[in-house]
């Protein structure tokens, strides 16, 4: 069995804008290309699970955050990292079209999770969630993984109403690898 990191994007992995699919307003959060290469250097899958509810409103195209999701991969590439699957929840109860919709895949709820664990043979009690708000967490505590709040992004503003939630809180990605790390020791 494999152990898996589930990362948030937006707020987690870069900086937090909100409603991201323009490649020129995409930026890493700093540390986040060494962390992600040192778990993937301690055998850890490395799996993006992010709610886009702006293709449900008809910000942006599916296409527009594929695009995106391929350039954070040639950007991690020059760090000898990549991100071996991109999972995003395109639908929002007050969406458009055939994306208004409630279901299993938008975070708290497990969908994007579920379709992982069928996608690669992984390993819950030495998996990770780590984000930067209520969704993150309560969707890696409906899991039945443990979750890492980070501080960037939404973290510092839901940190207290959630500190039951997380198994721990790092200011950012860098300090949640660490934690991780020193913790398999």
């Amino acid at each position: 069995m494999l152990k898996a990191i589930f990362l948030d994007r937006d707020g987690t992995i870069n900086e937090e804008v909100n409603y991201l699919y323009e490649i020129e307003k995409f930026a890493f959060i700093p540390g986040v290309p060494e962390a992600l290469a040192q778990l993937k250097k301690a055998g850890y899958l490395l799996l993006v699970v992010t709610n886009q509810a702006g293709i449900a409103r008809g910000y942006y195209t599916e296409s527009d955050v594929q695009l995106l999701h391929s350039y954070i991969n040639q950007c991690l590439f020059k760090q000898s990292v990549q991100i071996d699957r991109f999972y995003y929840c395109p639908h929002h109860p007050q969406g458009k079209g055939k994306y208004k919709k409630e279901c299993l895949c938008r975070k708290p709820n497990v969908g994007m999770l579920e379709r992982a664990c069928t996608d690669f043979f992984i390993d819950r009690k030495k998996s990770f969630l780590i984000g930067d708000n209520q969704g993150d967490i309560l969707a890696a505590k409906n899991f039945g993984i443990p979750s890492i709040l980070v501080r960037t992004g939404h973290g510092k503003s839901v940190e207290k109403q959630l500190e039951k939630d997380y198994l721990y809180c790092a200011e950012n990605l860098a300090e949640a690898v660490e934690w991780i790390l020193a913790k398999e020791k």
